[in-house]
């Protein structure tokens, strides 16, 4: 795992990504369209063979991260024609450089339109990380329909900046390989270049950043072309972001899920991070226990996974900590004998042998209610929205909602938080939520609850399972004491130690667990 480079975010202030074939899967999308383009012109030039265009080789050559027109005159040099510039008013069927990039342009967005646009997890998940760290993040592109596409992608939650084809073109920017657009970008977020991470899979993005001096240059090989991303400037070179080790300014690391070693095929590996001291688990409900469902109440336990639970609980002591109500996710599991932390810890009860009694943020009531009369009529017309009122926060989830809508909610969680300074927003998976303004999390109430369980005199060994972002803050918590595993079989960056794919690789490893307790028991 330590052969993986390295990104230390102590060196860097913010990250800038490109845009097609970094977060969306549009480049083949774009080279379609530019062979239909010049593969159609072509034929029509007499008097010279026919040689297609190559939606590889002469993509990556001469079209790929550089603005249309520039595509367009590069392009037909290599095949030595020349036309006259034009205007970009030209019409699609003009025959000038501007004329035959609309007409590329037309091609695009129809493709755009019949098949919508797919993006890159690793490098969601990577943005997602990054802002959650404090990152800044922009995104720099060529393309002038760049607004459309994450628009479409449902992506523009994650970043602050953009600086697309259209921006470049009315402030006279020259365009990739000159490094202008990511020099805009970096000032328009006030962070110095060699203060930031450029990350671009087009030869000329990559000696873009290499020219503007930017702190590192991570190159994408999406079609190998490793040995061209580093002799034009990247620094490190990938076949994916999910390749990079992140390592935050408290020297916590952070690895994909994909990367880091199975809790099941490394179950010896657990056991001995968890030494020969007393056990204490805790693990979230949801994506953890049970499958993600499209609607929290179909959330339902299964009965041979609440036996495993039951039989673990008289080995060790178990915690339930969860982003539902405690009563919620008391009422689905049912059983006596574990403790439940609700709303992400502010509310915490256990069985009577342990004599534990916790609420953090009833004050907080009223503003909660204040944002909840804000946000339903907000939401109300985007179709698919589920607003979930708790005890101690409000959910907006959003899994049911249209990619190109998911702007909108978060528009409408940005506005309620603007009136509701008593109140702080995190995000999970595919969720935004508003909490009390508290330095509190799951991190803080699994720690409570070790000092509460005597952890200090028993030398409890904590291990915590969970498949939410909010999951981080508990496990950035065991890196030093403990065990952390994370649920997840798609792209994610996680601070934990182990993974497990799904709910039931998650049964089978609490059933190995609690055999091996019982068989250690006197």
């Amino acid at each position: 795992m330590t052969d993986q480079p390295i990104l230390e975010l102590s060196s860097f202030d913010a990250a800038i990504f490109d845009l097609d074939g970094v977060i969306t899967r549009t480049a083949s999308v774009h080279a379609a369209a530019w062979k239909h383009l010049f593969d159609e012109y072509l034929r029509t030039q007499t008097g010279e063979p026919f040689h297609a265009f190559d939606p590889v080789n002469d993509y990556c050559a001469y079209v790929d991260g550089k603005p249309r027109y520039d595509g367009v005159t590069g392009f037909l040099a290599s095949r030595g024609i020349t036309l006259p510039h034009g205007d970009p008013s030209d019409p699609p069927e003009q025959e000038t450089i501007c004329g035959l990039g609309n007409r590329k342009n037309v091609q695009f967005l129809k493709a755009l339109h019949e098949n919508g646009v797919e993006v890159f997890p690793s490098t969601v998940a990577l943005m997602r990380l990054l802002k959650s760290l404090g990152k800044k993040t922009a995104v720099v592109t060529a393309s002038e329909n760049g607004r459309v596409i994450v628009q479409a992608a449902g992506v523009t939650d994650l970043f602050e900046v953009m600086v697309d084809g259209r921006d470049a073109r009315a402030l006279g920017l020259r365009g990739k390989p000159h490094p202008d657009t990511f020099l805009r970008a970096a000032e328009c977020l006030e962070v110095l270049p060699q203060r930031a991470v450029v990350c671009e899979d087009a030869l000329a993005g990559v000696e873009a950043g290499r020219v503007g001096c930017f702190g590192l240059v991570v190159g994408l090989d999406r079609v190998g072309q490793a040995e061209a991303l580093h002799a034009h400037g990247g620094d490190v070179v990938v076949p994916d972001l999910e390749e990079l080790v992140v390592q935050d300014e408290a020297g916590i690391t952070w690895r994909s899920a994909t990367a880091l070693p199975s809790a099941l095929d490394r179950f010896d590996d657990v056991l001995a991070r968890m030494g020969p001291q007393p056990v204490v688990v805790f693990l979230d409900y949801d994506g953890t226990l049970t499958p993600i469902v499209d609607r929290p109440d179909l959330a339902v336990l299964a009965q041979d996974v609440r036996d495993v639970l039951d039989a673990l609980s008289h080995q060790c002591p178990v915690g339930i900590i969860s982003g539902r109500d405690r009563k919620d996710v008391t009422d689905l599991v049912n059983l006596n004998s574990l403790i439940y932390a609700g709303s992400h810890g502010f509310d915490i009860a256990g069985p009577e042998h342990f004599a534990l009694s916790h609420e953090v943020g009833t004050q907080f009531s009223k503003a909660l209610d204040h944002a909840e009369a804000m946000l339903r009529p907000l939401l109300e017309p985007v179709a698919g929205t589920l607003i979930e009122r708790k005890k101690f926060s409000i959910a907006v989830h959003y899994r049911l909602v249209d990619p190109g809508e998911v702007s909108r909610v978060e528009e409408a969680v940005t506005r309620a938080m603007a009136e509701s300074p008593d109140l702080r927003r995190s995000a999970g998976k595919m969720v935004f939520e508003m909490q009390p303004q508290l330095d509190w999390d799951k991190g803080k109430a699994l720690l409570w609850l070790l000092e509460g369980l005597k952890w200090k005199e028993c030398q409890y060994q904590p291990m915590y399972l969970g498949d939410d972002l909010t999951d981080e803050h508990a496990f950035r918590e065991l890196v030093e004491r403990g065990v952390g595993i994370v649920v997840e079989h798609g792209s994610r960056f996680s601070s934990a130690s182990f993974s497990l794919q799904d709910p039931r690789e998650v049964k089978e490893f609490l059933m190995r667990l609690s055999r091996h307790l019982e068989s250690r028991t006197p």
